[in-house]
Formats: structure tokens, C-alpha cells, sequence
């Protein structure tokens, strides 16, 4: 298989992606409500409750804009995951620690939860992605995905702030386990879409052949009940595997119009972002970046590996906003449908370090975690921290 290269650090991929028509979830658990397809029929993920700006009748403007509004908390260790609470207040893991801690966004006081057991933190792998259950009003469950001894996992917890700090988690109850785990490409990013579904991203562990069978659970997006069980509408029987052909899977967001977007790091050439379509094939590892073999789906946009090293990224104003490791950077990518309506452009170059996690903080705002404390970074006396964003 001859894998494209391309002379520009951003580039906008050729093919292009045609829209169809998905069915309507009222949240039940059906068949995925929106669509972003291309080599696969049927229908992608859903849009975000919290999704804000563009409905995709017209393209945001080329470039955008980022500002700096303050900063929430500082001197966290670790962080990773991060999940906004109906109240205001903000979850936050931290990947070597295994600690859950509650943010106050006003004061910026930090409450740690207690420490999740279980966690086997080496590497990349650690105590990730963090995900408030889609009936948390009732049930007050914090999802989390982490590696343990033995595999990467996802448990849900009960959350009770009435007690003492440090004692706020209940005993986790395992959803999903057996995702395999390695030092490096653990994935680790959880998601509910507006299907009420749980979505998973996963990394191939370094063992690069996982991304292309099928029967395997590295190299993946998952998709499944809150229970753990595969979802409604998935593309394989009796499977939880939504997409595959992937390297290492740390982003995922919808659009306003329930499309569902994944963030990917490449290994030495290409990062992706991608249009995630039920049953498709993203090429790794016979393909990294764009590819001129039809079976594979190829990404929206592509950066040179030291510009991007994407982690998480959210969806805000029309565009995907794409947090950067290795670039130190952020990226802004418009959207028109499954496409990028412009070139993808950056913001905050080498200014906070590296940036792990953004999610959305209503209307136009984001919340950005910087990830200088991960063992990669040069962290200085004030991080990490975690920063409140305008953009535009």
C-alpha cells in the first residue's frame, strides 16, 4: 500500500465526503442520529448538548480568533480528562496520580474526590478520560477510562460531594474492560453522544496489526450502552467497534448537525482529524494521512506530527477547536459538513506548553488543559493549569 505525502504541514483532504441521511434518536438508545459518510452507508454520531455556533448552513469565516480570558486553576498534576458538572464546577483526572478533583471555576479552589483504584498508571496509560453519565441529574455516575495491570478499562462511580473530600467516589463498577493496553497509544478520551450512547477511543498499544482486525478492540472507536453492552445501529453484530483502522484515538466531538469527529496522532508524518462514518476503515497502519486506496477514509485535514500531536478536541463557533502536544498549540479547523471550509489555523504557539484537553464551556466559550506535568513537558512552578477561553 503507497502512503500519500504532501509538502505542507496542513493540508485539506481531496476526497470528498457526501452527506446522508441518518435517523433521529429521542435518545433511546436507536440507530445513530446524524451522518457523516463516505466509503461506509448509515449514519455517525451525534451533535453535543453543549455544541454551539454554525448549524451548517453556512461555513464560519476563514480565520477565527482566541483569547485568553483567565486562568480557572493552576499547579494540577497530570491532567487528563476533564468533565463540566451541571453546577458550574469542573472534574478533572490526573493520569498519574489515579485522583479525581473538583474545581471550582469561580474560585478556583480545588477538591480532590478521592483516588480511583484499580489504576495502573505507566507510560501513557493512567487514569484518562472522564465522562458524566447522560442521566447524571438521577444517578450522579462519573465515567472514567484508565489502564489497570492488565488492560485499559472504562468504570462508572458515584460521585457524592456531601462527603468528605477525598472520600466523594463510591467503589468503581467496571462497564468495558479488556481494551489492550501498552506504555504508549492507550487512547483514553470517553464521550456521551446525544444518543445517549457512550463512544470510546482507543489506541492500538503498539501492536499495529489490532488496527485493522476487527475482532479487536485496539485501534478503534467503540460505541456502547452505558451499561457496557454493543450499541443500537452499530455496523458489526454484536459488536461494540463503530470505526477502525486507527493508530492512537485521544479527540472526540459533534457538530451541531450530529456528526461525530475524532482526533487521531500519527507515528512520524501525518496527524488526522477525521469525519467518523459507522464501519469505516481510517487506513492505519497501511495508511497514515491521506491515502489514494478508496477503502480507506481519509482524513478532513492533516498536520506535520511536531505541529499537532492532537489530544482532545471540542466543537464551538462552526469549528472544530484541536488541542496540540507536541505543537504547542491550538488549532482551529471550520467546518462546512464533513469538510474543512478553510485551512486549519493555530493559536496560543508555544505559550502555555503542551495542551491535552478542551472541551465546551457554552456558547463561546472552551475550557483548555495544558499537560506540561505529563513527563514531556518543561513544566513551570504554576502548572499545569487549566485556562477559560473566548473564540470566535
Amino acid at each position: 500500500m503507497i502512503v500519500q505525502r504532501h509538502a505542507v504541514t496542513a493540508v485539506l483532504a481531496a476526497t470528498a465526503l457526501l452527506l446522508t441521511a441518518g435517523c433521529s434518536s429521542d435518545g433511546g438508545g436507536g440507530e445513530p442520529p446524524g451522518a457523516a459518510g463516505s466509503t461506509a452507508a448509515g449514519s455517525a454520531g451525534a451533535g453535543s448538548p453543549s455544541a454551539s455556533g454554525q448549524t451548517g448552513d453556512q461555513p464560519p469565516p476563514a480565520k477565527g480568533s482566541v483569547k485568553v480570558v483567565r486562568t480557572v486553576a493552576e499547579e494540577l498534576d497530570s491532567p487528563w480528562g476533564l468533565a463540566p458538572l451541571p453546577d458550574g464546577g469542573l472534574l478533572v483526572s490526573s493520569r498519574d496520580e489515579a485522583t479525581i478533583t473538583h474545581v471550582d471555576t469561580e474560585s478556583g479552589k480545588k477538591t480532590e474526590l478521592g483516588e480511583v483504584p484499580g489504576v495502573s498508571p505507566a507510560g501513557e496509560g493512567g487514569l484518562m478520560g472522564l465522562a458524566l453519565s447522560p442521566d447524571y441529574a438521577s444517578d450522579r455516575m462519573v465515567y472514567a477510562y484508565f489502564t489497570s495491570v492488565s488492560d485499559n478499562r472504562v468504570v462508572r462511580m458515584l460521585y457524592n460531594p456531601d462527603k468528605p473530600a477525598g472520600r466523594q467516589l463510591g467503589a468503581p463498577d467496571t462497564v468495558f474492560r479488556s481494551i489492550p493496553k501498552g506504555v504508549v497509544h492507550n487512547g483514553g478520551r470517553i464521550a456521551f453522544g446525544p444518543d445517549k450512547m457512550l463512544y470510546v477511543g482507543t489506541g492500538e498499544a503498539g501492536d499495529t496489526g489490532l488496527s485493522q482486525d476487527k475482532e479487536s478492540l485496539g485501534g478503534k472507536i467503540l460505541r456502547m450502552t452505558p451499561e457496557g453492552d454493543p450499541a443500537p445501529g452499530n455496523p458489526f453484530p454484536d459488536s461494540t467497534v463503530y470505526s477502525y483502522g486507527h493508530r492512537n484515538v485521544q479527540g472526540l466531538a459533534w457538530d451541531s448537525e450530529q456528526r461525530l469527529f475524532a482526533a487521531e496522532f500519527g507515528q512520524d508524518t501525518w496527524d488526522e482529524l477525521n469525519a467518523i462514518a459507522p464501519g469505516d476503515n481510517y487506513g492505519w497502519p497501511q495508511a497514515e494521512g491521506t491515502s489514494d486506496d478508496s477503502g480507506f477514509h481519509n482524513p478532513l485535514a492533516e498536520w506535520a506530527t511536531d505541529d499537532a500531536s492532537p489530544s482532545g478536541i471540542a466543537y464551538a463557533e462552526g469549528s472544530i477547536w484541536m488541542a496540540g502536544l507536541g505543537g504547542e498549540r491550538l488549532w482551529r479547523i471550520p467546518l462546512d459538513g464533513t469538510k474543512a471550509s478553510a485551512d486549519p489555523q493555530s493559536f496560543l504557539k508555544e505559550e502555555y506548553g503542551r495542551l491535552r484537553t478542551v472541551v465546551p464551556a457554552g456558547g463561546n466559550k472552551l475550557w483548555l488543559v495544558t499537560s506540561e506535568t505529563d513527563g514531556r513537558g518543561t513544566p513551570g512552578s504554576t502548572d499545569d493549569r487549566i485556562l477559560e477561553l473566548e473564540v470566535s
